[in-house]
């Protein structure tokens, strides 16, 4: 159903090219033969494939919403940036984080955050997806404590800035280790739920 709006809504707007925005916003698989590896491209962005056997899950019904959200992700991983869908509960933030994953043939660990997490667990954690490459997506990342939430935002930067710079390998809390490009932090919230916690403006 999604293939054929897509197709209608392209109709529609005259698309006729390959550089035509309406064709660039779709989430699009390549094969480069001077590589020989699959690409995934969205507006100006391009991503590896993941290669990751997920076996045969259930996918996400894909909205116009669907769309934005994922044109937004691949955009903030292609600045080597994080992503952070906020909204009510039960509006589908992680799903849509896993199904993009799945899309791209990423792992996608979603761990689930609250008082008991202080920042050596974020630390092992954060580690963890550097050295495999795995997407992790932070649920409800506010119910962290704001001091703890003080030392994560210096341990992302730290990997931000290692991805920036192209690094293969970086020290990280102390140990110098592997950094596979394909990593991915997401976070949800809830915002104005009790028990919340502002972010610090050093996150934001």
């Amino acid at each position: 159903v999604h293939s054929r709006e897509v197709i209608d809504k392209m109709v529609k707007a005259g698309c006729a090219s390959v550089h035509d925005f309406e064709w660039l916003l779709q989430l699009r698989f390549y094969w480069e033969a001077g590589s020989e590896k699959c690409v995934v491209r969205q507006t100006n962005t391009s991503h590896w494939f993941g290669y990751e056997y997920l076996g045969n899950p259930g996918r996400l019904v894909i909205t116009p919403l669907t769309d934005r959200c994922y044109m937004t992700c691949t955009q903030a991983l292609h600045y080597r940036l994080g992503c952070a869908p906020a909204g009510p509960a039960g509006t589908g933030k992680t799903e849509t984080v896993k199904d993009l994953s799945k899309a791209m043939a990423l792992q996608c660990k979603v761990f689930c955050c609250g008082e008991g997490l202080d920042f050596k667990a974020m630390g092992s954690i954060f580690s963890g997806l550097v050295q495999t490459g795995a997407w992790g997506c932070f649920d409800e990342f506010n119910r962290i404590p704001v001091e703890v939430l003080s030392v994560v935002s210096a341990q992302i930067k730290t990997i931000q800035t290692a991805l920036a710079d192209g690094l293969k390998r970086f020290t990280f809390e102390g140990r110098e280790i592997n950094l596979m490009s394909t990593i991915g932090i997401f976070i949800t919230m809830n915002p104005g739920y009790a028990g919340r916690t502002e972010l610090p403006d050093n996150l934001k």
